[in-house]
């Protein structure tokens, strides 16, 4: 990393980007980015810090910049062709990254599902702790001059994480996902056992996950979970309004117990696999509980407002075991409320390939609604429509649009959660329009 360059990132808005180029901006390089015009929830954390955001335009590329690319877009891209032509170096979002956390002492969260909250609830543990850098996949990033620690969230699409070998891992489970890259679940599980190969001191896997428990690797594989066979496990679960607490045993060992003030039992499961680490880290378990306390959360995940008495939930949730996970922890929450989803469904390959899951998973809600397909850069359209998944459904109502939310009404003062990784917050912030309208009628 050179000092005196400016370091442009092309895609700046991206989860991923962002949340680096703040790191780079705390550790004080220039940075700035450019991206498309549309307001995404990641540049607030950009606004804030004074990064500068450009609309993309091949003039932005100047002589003396370095380029990091975000991978949703291609060497096509106007930007990126610049660079070439003026022989700037451009490096991919996740080769950079790699180089980067060879610098310190690096830890790795992946998995299909988890990934963001672990790493966000990793990252709060250990920076309250000792000094940590980390970069979080709901856009947060922070870098720390002296850092000992670095977190990264490392994502598994098109096997990008293969570019990260860092001293130690997390992974929090294996299930198929990205079907538009991806060829089956074995294929995913090849990618993850490559990855596992490259890590340095040691993983700590999921050993409630079948597919985990198939982990070969040079270092020590330490597991995690509620089953007996796992090393650290989670044991006298309470789950209450207020959060969830467990008993820890290692190898058989009391251990402590713990509080977290989350819900859902994967969230449980993320907390086991930070403890986990901490402890074979040598890291002080008391401040360890006072830090899992105090975690807020992650941005997208189980984001909660109350709207004129109606309970509403933001949520990243894009596959039925996401989904699963979050309707378990608003019935854990809310236990004597409905609880009613509203999902938008990301890219049609997806859809197609997991539609009878998604139907089971959403069936979960006491109620189901759904919004249109979102199309991305990546799939523009498919062989499946939104009815068909409708149709999945014992619970679905029916499909609602942004110009017309007024169906949900008849749920209101029970618990709405909206779900998907496009753009569901219109139709959240619709619902909220009509929501303090029709209050404001009564």
């Amino acid at each position: 990393m050179i000092q005196n360059t400016l370091y442009h990132f092309v895609g700046i808005k991206g989860s991923g980007m962002s949340a680096l180029a703040l790191i780079l901006h705390d550790k004080g390089y220039n940075v700035q980015g450019s991206d498309v015009k549309k307001y995404f929830f990641t540049q607030k954390n950009l606004e804030e810090a004074g990064i500068p955001m450009l609309v993309f335009d091949k003039e932005n590329i100047k002589e003396g910049m370095t380029i990091i690319a975000g991978n949703a877009f291609p060497d096509s891209h106007e930007e990126i062709v610049r660079a070439k032509e003026l022989g700037l170096p451009v490096k991919r979002y996740h080769d950079f990254l790699g180089e980067l956390s060879n610098q310190y002492t690096s830890i790795a969260v992946t998995g299909s599902h988890g990934k963001t909250s672990t790493t966000g609830l990793l990252s709060h543990v250990l920076s309250g702790i000792k000094d940590t850098s980390y970069l979080i996949g709901d856009g947060t990033g922070s870098g720390v001059k002296d850092a000992e620690y670095f977190v990264l969230e490392a994502c598994e699409y098109r096997r990008h994480f293969l570019a990260y070998a860092t001293d130690y891992a997390i992974i929090t489970n294996v299930d198929f996902d990205h079907p538009d890259y991806y060829k089956s679940i074995d294929d995913v599980q090849e990618a993850f056992l490559q990855f596992s190969q490259q890590i340095k001191k040691a993983i700590f896997a999921c050993g409630d996950d079948d597919r985990l428990q198939k982990l070969h690797a040079s270092v020590p594989i330490v597991y995690y979970g509620f089953d007996e066979y796992n090393d650290f496990q989670a044991k006298n679960i309470e789950r209450s309004t207020h959060g969830s607490s467990f008993d820890v045993y290692v190898r058989g060992d009391f251990y402590g117990r713990f509080s977290i003030p989350s819900f859902g039992k994967h969230n449980i499961q993320n907390a086991l696999s930070v403890i986990a680490f901490a402890h074979y880290d040598g890291l002080d378990q008391e401040k360890v509980k006072e830090r899992l306390m105090s975690f807020s959360g992650v941005k997208r995940r189980f984001t909660e407002k109350t709207v004129m008495d109606t309970v509403i939930i933001d949520d990243y949730a894009h596959h039925p075991a996401e989904i699963k996970a979050t309707l378990d922890a608003a019935h854990q929450k809310y236990p004597d409320k409905e609880i009613v989803a509203v999902f938008q469904p990301h890219t049609f390959s997806r859809t197609i390939a997991l539609m009878d899951d998604f139907g089971e998973a959403l069936d979960l809600a006491d109620a189901v609604y759904l919004c249109d397909i979102f199309t991305s850069a990546r799939e523009q359209n498919g062989e499946v429509t939104i009815q068909d998944l409708l149709e999945k459904t014992e619970k679905g109502k029916e499909i609602i649009s942004e110009e017309d939310m007024s169906p949900l009404l008849k749920h209101k003062h029970e618990v709405v959660i909206f779900m998907g990784a496009g753009d569901v917050e219109k139709f959240e912030h619709a619902f909220e329009r009509i929501l303090s309208q029709s209050e404001a009628v009564n």
